[in-house]
């Protein structure tokens, strides 16, 4: 791998900048990624920052189960992002389905349309949760790029 390579690498996973996207949640867990966000939590001291467009964003954060009416703005919106991406489910319907499982219009969880990086699950899942599931997702990405350099 070349030096410029790696510090492309090092530097996506020390400030990997996010978009949320909520594919069809009842909010409790858009309330709760947007609280981790705020100062109380302070998911920027990970180098975190949110980002209004794919073409800028390295993570994707989902909440809810996946519509009929959404799936293809999902892929859209996955497909837009630059490589490497990754995906993280935030909250029990993002992960399953949740208690929108067997409605007619419901595909299931995130897994069902777009590869998903990392599960955080939770009805809703809280901030400290989808804190530490964003800093394991770094955390296993550094792992590997170690791994890559041996």
């Amino acid at each position: 791998m070349k030096t410029i390579d790696r510090v492309i690498n090092w530097a996506r996973m020390k400030s990997p900048w996010i978009i949320h996207f909520n594919s069809g949640a009842c909010n409790a867990c858009d309330i709760e990624i947007v609280a981790a966000l705020t100062p109380r939590y302070d998911l920027e001291r990970f180098g975190v920052i949110i980002k209004g467009t794919p073409r800028h964003a390295d993570v994707l954060v989902c909440s809810g189960p996946v519509t009929r009416q959404i799936e293809a703005r999902l892929v859209r919106i996955y497909e837009q992002m630059v490589h490497p991406k990754f995906v993280v489910a935030v909250g029990t319907c993002a992960c399953s389905g949740g208690v929108f499982h067997d409605c007619y219009n419901m595909l299931g969880g995130i897994d069902s349309t777009i590869p998903v990086s990392a599960y955080i699950p939770g009805c809703p899942a809280s901030p400290k949760a989808i804190i530490d599931g964003v800093a394991k997702l770094l955390a296993s990405l550094e792992m590997k790029e170690e791994k890559v350099k041996k």
